[in-house]
């Protein structure tokens, strides 16, 4: 059986970029640190399974279970979540996202706050989402360990990382703060684009 070799998605910005709200240090270790034992943890276990095969990480995190999908659903987590920050963003949603979310939650704002509140909450590690159903509906989801939307038929958004070592080194044990500085360099504009995708290629 031919092994596709999952990659290690890029960051899209230098690790730099994102200071002082998100350090070069905790972006190398999240990322070429973290992320990427989850995808060679990955490509370890997928061998000579029919995983292996696999078109997207998509796939395997919708039928798998266990180890596969903890380390597939963290790769994509992860990757997701890089690709949601800017280094000069578009600071408010716009449009059709801006409605849906005064629809949910009555603002911007109050969305802000309840995802705060949130990923404060979440007990251990783990992930806070928010996530469109099919209709285009929102909601927040939060997800112990490796969880992710995807697996109730949603479209994430935007997602909150809370595991520790995703705020550690620039927050110690302030996981609130940390959460907070995200805000500085969330790009609305990627949420938007994201939002438009729902309920396509699936």
């Amino acid at each position: 059986m031919t092994t596709k070799k999952i990659q290690l998605s890029p960051l899209p910005y230098a690790e730099q970029a994102l200071e002082p709200h998100i350090s070069a240090e905790t972006l190398h270790y999240h990322h070429d640190k973290h992320m990427a034992a989850y995808v060679d943890k990955l490509n370890t276990l997928i061998a000579d399974t029919p995983f292996a095969e696999a078109s997207s990480l998509e796939e395997i995190i919708l039928q798998s279970e266990g180890a596969i999908f903890n380390n597939a659903a963290q790769a994509w987590n992860h990757a997701f979540y890089f690709e949601q920050f800017h280094p000069k963003p578009k600071r408010e949603p716009e449009g059709e996202l801006k409605a849906a979310i005064e629809k949910a939650f009555g603002s911007v704002e109050q969305l802000r706050e309840q995802l705060e509140r949130d990923a404060v909450a979440l007990f251990g590690s783990g992930w806070v989402w928010l996530a469109a159903d099919k209709h285009g509906e929102l909601s927040i989801v939060s997800k112990p360990n490796a969880g992710n939307p995807l697996t109730e038929g949603m479209y994430p958004l935007l997602t909150i990382d809370v595991w520790e070592h995703a705020y550690y080194i620039d927050h110690r044990n302030a996981r609130a703060t940390g959460v907070k500085a995200l805000w500085e360099v969330l790009c609305w504009g990627k949420i938007e684009h994201r939002y438009s995708q729902v309920g396509r290629n699936r």
